[in-house]
């Protein structure tokens, strides 16, 4: 063969490529929209112009499975043409359509092109959510699990849905925190950040998203803090007047019970009365003349010692309603805390937001603001009027050596654990801020 005929054909070769390349947008739309044709086809002849129903019982599994393959093959057909004309038109320059008008080939019109991607559109857009590698069964199977799901779990759902999305993402919060041990210091990477938001066009919607997140969270941590406070007195309350305080007036009648439940109580009594009494005697001597005689101060002191005594008694019969009421809110104090899951969820986040957006030194007065109150110098006696207060509430004697043991061991371990967090946590975090705690605990 001569070199001439080898010219003529690469060229003729070329000549056909390259008039398929400028044909390629209007081949590939009609190809797809023969496909959606098919579809429609199948819609009409046995669904009644609707959506092809793969969960349709009107037909076997065998017809159904026939259908499906045909409607991904279809579908398949309509994305891969579909892309190929848009990928096609977008690299067809201006030189190419004066070619096309040249060589006297057929271009489309736009409203004929608009018209045909509407007819795609709107047959397509209906089988969006079909997955080409999911089965019928498949389909089937996640259609009932969905169902059943949503009836059993709607409202759980929509709860933990809307409290989990006032919830910082994991991703920023590690950030921020890793921000703080990275190569850069944290200053140049927030101002990055900073700029970043700022360039963005769509951050004036992100900030007020994340404005009433943030307003949203506040209000559900104050919420859920006041209710942790208010059910457990709330339910003492309630349960020591209607639940404990009738059973206990009714296997221990005031008249035929003991007046005191320990010795101090009782050596309380005996100061108070004996207080009382020095009092009449004084009062008695220091006039001209005597007010009482003494038969008169020892009936005074009869009727304040039965008044001490029925006092003493209702104190007794108060303590062990406490003991059963304290059982009752604790137990609701727990059951509430279970079932709360997605708000100790957004309380932590919101205690989160707190703390790291503090200043540094305002994290240091706080931590020795806690430091000095539970573990300080002073500590002893805080502690002490705790756990008398305690001892009082359940009517149980004030052992002083268990006191004196609780003081000398307990705030030591907080205060190990207190400078532990600092070494291991805050140190890690803030730097800055342990030098200035260290700079004002000196």
């Amino acid at each position: 063969m001569k070199n001439s005929d080898w010219g003529r054909e690469i060229y003729s070769f070329l000549l056909s490529a390259y008039k398929r390349y400028l044909t390629t947008p209007e081949r590939s739309l009609e190809e797809a929209y023969k496909a959606a044709l098919q579809i429609k086809n199948i819609e009409d002849n046995y669904f009644n112009g609707e959506k092809i129903a793969l969960e349709s019982t009107q037909y076997s599994r065998s017809i159904v499975e026939l259908f499906e393959s045909d409607l991904k093959k279809h579908l398949k057909t309509v994305r891969m043409r579909l892309t190929e004309f848009k990928a096609s038109r977008f690299f067809l320059s201006e030189f190419s359509q004066n070619a096309l008008k040249k060589q006297e080939i057929k271009i489309l019109e736009p409203d004929f092109i608009l018209e045909r991607l509407r007819f795609i559109d709107e047959i397509v857009g209906k089988y969006n959510t079909i997955d080409d590698d999911t089965s019928h069964e498949d389909l089937l199977r996640q259609s009932k699990l969905k169902r059943s799901k949503l009836v059993k779990f709607d409202s759980a759902i929509a709860k933990e849905n809307e409290l989990s999305d006032l919830i910082e993402p994991e991703s920023s919060k590690v950030a921020s925190k890793a921000d703080a041990t990275g190569v850069l210091p944290r200053s140049i990477l927030s101002t990055i950040n900073r700029l970043q938001v700022e360039l963005n066009p769509n951050s004036e919607q992100d900030v007020v998203k994340d404005f009433r997140r943030s307003q949203r969270r506040t209000l559900v941590s104050v919420r859920f803090l006041l209710l942790l406070i208010i059910i457990p007195l709330l339910t003492h309350q309630l349960s020591k007047a209607i639940i404990v305080g009738p059973i206990v007036d009714k296997f221990r009648p005031p008249e035929k019970t003991e007046i005191f439940l320990n010795y101090e109580m009782e050596e309380k009594a005996l100061v108070e009365l004996g207080a009382y009494r020095e009092k009449i005697i004084f009062e008695n001597f220091i006039k001209d003349e005597a007010i009482f005689s003494v038969d008169e101060v020892n009936e005074i002191v009869k009727e304040k010692a039965r008044e001490i005594a029925n006092e003493y008694k209702s104190q007794s019969g108060s303590a062990i309603k406490n003991v059963f009421a304290d059982m009752f809110s604790v137990a609701a104090f727990v059951i509430f805390l279970v079932f709360s899951k997605s708000s100790i969820a957004v309380l932590k986040d919101f205690f989160d937001h707190i703390v790291y957006g503090l200043s540094d030194s305002a994290k240091a007065f706080i931590i020795i603001l806690f430091t000095d109150i539970f573990v300080g110098f002073h500590s002893p006696h805080g502690w002490e009027v705790v756990l008398e207060g305690i001892s009082r509430h359940w009517g149980l004697p004030a052992s002083h050596d268990f006191i004196y043991l609780f003081i000398a061991t307990f705030p030591v371990i907080l205060d190990t654990i207190f400078k532990y967090w600092i070494f291991r946590y805050l140190n890690r975090i803030s730097p800055s801020a342990v030098a200035t705690y260290h700079n004002m605990n000196e």
